[in-house]
């Protein structure tokens, strides 16, 4: 089975510098290609791959696309049975890629797998992005098994475990090549929670996402667009509204995208309560985004022929969160 790991980078020389090192000495190369793909970077990160990693293969976007387009760009001449999606500032360990080979020999109909991901700031804590695996609400808000908003658990066993998974993280993600071929991230997203889309549109066509507690990394996290940016809560929140439009069950959308409005509104009140005004307006934005896209998102709507009805872990993951103080996956029913 061919692996290929593909890195997409822009201006992370530094944490090329860093992390790459590990991946050539614990990805085997008799059957594991390695490939940074790079968005256009300026920080001369392809004359430095060139220098010091001959061995790992360069793939040059013409442009900064973003996550979504950057991936679709740099994967469409890539010739291997899955790729591997690794964030740049992902570190792995030692016999990563042994048991998500495993799975995808046993399991056929499996077609995405997420690893077990950990702070790299604090390596006894679940990473914010994939945790122990995703999951979504009746509303749409993701959570994972280990990370509930930003209530991170500390890793002490409990989810070094196999298990069918909503959604795999895309700081560090496994996917079949004919799957990928055939989905491809949706572009407009640019950049976050364009792996839940491709996650729910796999799960519509009948595939199944797994997590394997049994390969772990460790991520930096918000080494692209800092934690506590606007734009990277304008993204979050219009990027998430999307997914729902394109991927409810026709009998849920209008009824959980009105909920939405009221609950994102109260977000944005929140922000401005805690003197973050650009934060509130970035949430107005994303809805006006939304409404002015709505007929060429309702477009790709169409193009998924079964919604999967069971969607959701719980019903609500914010009154259980933020008023029935549950702070632990384990406590959630």
């Amino acid at each position: 089975m061919k692996i290929a790991i593909v890195i997409l980078n822009w201006n992370g020389k530094d944490l090329l510098a860093k992390f790459l090192p590990e991946i050539i000495r614990y990805s085997d190369p008799t059957y594991c290609d390695i490939y940074v793909a790079d968005n256009a970077s300026t920080d001369n990160s392809v004359v430095y791959i060139k220098q010091k990693f001959k061995e790992v293969k360069i793939i040059q976007n013409n442009a900064n696309y973003g996550y979504a387009e950057g991936y679709n760009q740099a994967l469409k001449n890539i010739n291997a049975d899955i790729f591997a999606l690794v964030n740049s500032d992902i570190e792995v360990t030692k016999d990563w890629l042994k048991p998500i080979i495993n799975t995808f020999k046993k399991e056929e109909n499996t077609a995405i797998i997420q690893p077990k991901i950990l702070d790299y700031k604090d390596k006894t804590k679940f990473e914010y992005a994939g945790a122990g695996g995703g999951f979504i609400d009746n509303l749409g808000y993701p959570f994972c098994r280990g990370r509930i908003f930003g209530e991170l658990e500390r890793d002490i066993g409990q989810y070094d475990d196999e298990i069918k998974i909503f959604w795999a993280s895309g700081a560090c993600m496994f996917i079949r090549k004919e799957v990928f071929k055939a989905l491809k991230f949706d572009s407009e997203y640019f950049a976050h929670q364009e792996e839940i889309d491709l996650c729910w549109r796999a799960q519509n066509l009948g595939y199944e996402v797994k997590y394997n507690g049994k390969s772990t990394v460790y991520h930096v996290g918000g080494a692209t667009l800092k934690e506590g940016s606007p734009q990277k809560t304008y993204l979050n929140f219009r990027n998430n509204l999307i997914t729902l439009i394109k991927n409810l069950p026709k009998s849920k959308v209008f009824i959980i995208v009105l909920v939405r409005l009221f609950l994102d509104g109260l977000a944005g009140i929140k922000f401005l309560l805690e003197g973050k005004p650009l934060h509130t307006i970035a949430i107005i934005k994303a809805h006006f985004n939304m409404y002015f896209n709505l007929q060429k998102i309702n477009k790709k709507r169409a193009k998924i022929s079964t919604k999967k009805e069971t969607y959701f872990r719980t019903k609500n993951i914010v009154k259980k969160h933020f008023i029935s103080k549950i702070k632990t996956f384990d406590k959630i029913i």
